[in-house]
């Protein structure tokens, strides 16, 4: 799978941009604030439909107008798709697939398959719980259409039952609400659980030595789920938590609740490990990036052994944030994969580490081939 191309109508501050992209390594170059992560955003949401900076379609619509257009091109297994996206201000986002509308914006995920990289996502380690669920499930929707479906639904109804339960005091007689939505959760929630659970334990197996040759065979890491509730307790759970919940006006159990450590252990002298540490909360600023990167490459690892193809690595200003054993790990990985970088400069690491199949040049929401 590859982008062939992009176009851009009122898309943040392009009012109009064509982009024809290499199968290879396309690079985005040119001052901070010109528009070449804007680039990677509408491509993120060709994909999975949200900004990956979680903002509002009304937000990436440029500004003092209604509506915004994005259309992709893109190629796999030598066939065209186009997928067209019309973003509105005030009404949810219009999709189409080779022009034909789609009802459910869940039904384009998973047609375009990326992985996108930027700074913050080397503090992915030492952020709170909510910035790990969101890269597993980011990851998970793209892969798998139970799971997004299950989430989907299982988020609606616990900001449904949220409701009922900050009202629950004033209309007591909607406690029976709360028995029908409890099976609900359970089921979807039992879904996401262990999707998670087979996610961890896939995601061991790559990430173990991609870790191990980042560190120079010093180090070794294993990444352990940590469910809020586990699938065959999820219901008992629930009901005993009920007054609990009654009272916080929340859900307190649950898969939204879940989290995941990292735990590195150091290599001794005569090959043996160490008892290891909880990176999250005793790593060092290193050992947190350098696991943060590590759990960035699994990602591309993952998306081609569960889909048979490539994604498309999308690299947003995040080489000027690594040392030179980093950077030289992370372009050795990109192989024959479709990469889009945006830097600011055309530094030595960029010209002289590797092949530029496209050169582009952005500024103030103009873009230029350069050869």
């Amino acid at each position: 799978m590859i982008i062939k191309s992009l176009e851009l109508a009122d898309f943040r501050n392009y009012e109009n941009l064509k982009i024809d992209f290499s199968s290879g390594t396309n690079i985005l170059y040119g001052d901070n604030a010109q528009g070449k992560t804007n680039i990677l955003e509408a491509i993120f949401v060709s994909a999975t439909t949200k900004s990956h900076k979680g903002s509002k379609d009304k937000e990436i619509i440029r500004f003092g107008k209604e509506e915004g257009h994005v259309r992709t091109i893109l190629e796999k297994d030598n066939a065209e798709y186009r997928v067209d996206m019309h973003l509105r201000k005030n009404k949810s986002k219009g999709i189409a697939i080779d022009g034909q509308k789609i009802k459910k914006a869940s039904d384009l995920i998973g047609r375009l398959n990326v992985v996108f990289f930027s700074p913050e996502d080397l503090s992915i380690i030492k952020n709170g719980p909510s910035e790990r669920r969101r890269f597993m499930d980011m990851e998970l929707c793209q892969l798998d259409q139970i799971y997004l479906n299950s989430l989907s639904k299982y988020n609606k109804l616990v900001i449904e039952r949220n409701k009922v339960l900050k009202d629950l005091f004033e209309h007591p007689e909607n406690s029976v609400l709360l028995d029908v939505q409890d099976k609900q959760l359970c089921e979807y929630g039992s879904v996401i659980i262990k999707t998670r659970e087979k996610f961890i334990r896939d995601l061991n197996e790559i990430i173990r030595p991609i870790h191990e040759k980042l560190t120079g065979g010093k180090e070794i890491l294993s990444v352990y789920y940590e469910p809020n509730v586990g699938a065959d307790e999820f219901e008992k759970k629930m009901k005993n938590a009920r007054q609990k919940d009654s009272y916080a006006k929340q859900t307190t159990v649950g898969p939204h609740k879940d989290d995941f450590s990292f735990i590195v252990q150091k290599k001794n002298a005569d090959d043996s490990l160490n008892e290891g540490i909880d990176i999250r909360k005793f790593g060092s600023q290193g050992q947190q990036r350098t696991a943060s990167l590590s759990l960035k490459l699994s990602e591309i690892e993952i998306v081609k052994k569960a889909k048979k193809e490539n994604p498309v690595l999308l690299l947003d200003d995040v080489l000027s944030e690594l040392d030179s054993n980093r950077q030289n790990y992370l372009l050795n990985t990109i192989g024959d994969i479709q990469t889009i970088i945006t830097c600011t400069g055309l530094d030595e690491f960029v010209n002289n580490r590797f092949s530029i199949d496209k050169l582009f040049k952005v500024t103030e929401g103009t873009v230029s081939s350069e050869n």
